[in-house]
């Protein structure tokens, strides 16, 4: 099952439209996560109608519209694996052990908001993923997304993606 994790697009304030080389992964992922900061429907909407299965969360810029069509945590089971989506984990240092603390029965927990690209793994064996964004890097050299595999209970093939730098 391939997977592609995105977060934080923050259309149409950040950029007017997602970078042609993220839409041209959507047709070759199962499943889509979006942890938040989506701050228009109109992305939801595309990735409704362009994907098999999103699974999304609503982020702090997210307004009313948003948070009526999307929860604040997702839970999916994919490929013998339990997901997790959510914006927000809190500060980098003890992010490991608080999350594995809060979502004990998680496999893998996806979340965004810092822009940061992020993959660690808990003591308890909870993947960490964090895709970044793909249109507001922030102070990250590269805008971001990430795909990744989930077969037979085991993640594989996670890669971080670098867009290339948008035209003014």
């Amino acid at each position: 099952m391939r997977l592609l994790l995105l977060s934080d697009t923050h259309l149409p304030k950040r950029a007017k439209h997602l970078p042609a080389a993220l839409l041209t992964e959507l047709p070759h992922a199962d499943v889509v996560f979006h942890a938040g900061d989506w701050v228009d429907t109109a992305t939801l909407d595309l990735l409704e109608t362009r994907c098999r299965r999103v699974v999304g969360v609503y982020g702090n810029n997210d307004g009313p519209e948003l948070r009526t069509r999307l929860p604040e945590i997702a839970y999916a089971a994919l490929g013998g694996l339990r997901f997790g989506v959510v914006h927000e984990t809190g500060p980098a240092p003890g992010r490991e052990a608080r999350c594995a603390a809060r979502y004990p029965d998680l496999d893998v927990l996806v979340f965004g908001h810092s822009h940061i690209p992020w993959d660690s793994t808990a003591a308890t064996g909870l993947r960490l993923l964090n895709p970044g964004s793909p249109t507001d890097r922030r102070r990250q050299p590269h805008c971001t997304y990430m795909t990744a595999t989930a077969t037979d209970g085991a993640l594989a093939d996670v890669e971080l993606h670098r867009l290339p730098p948008r035209r003014p």
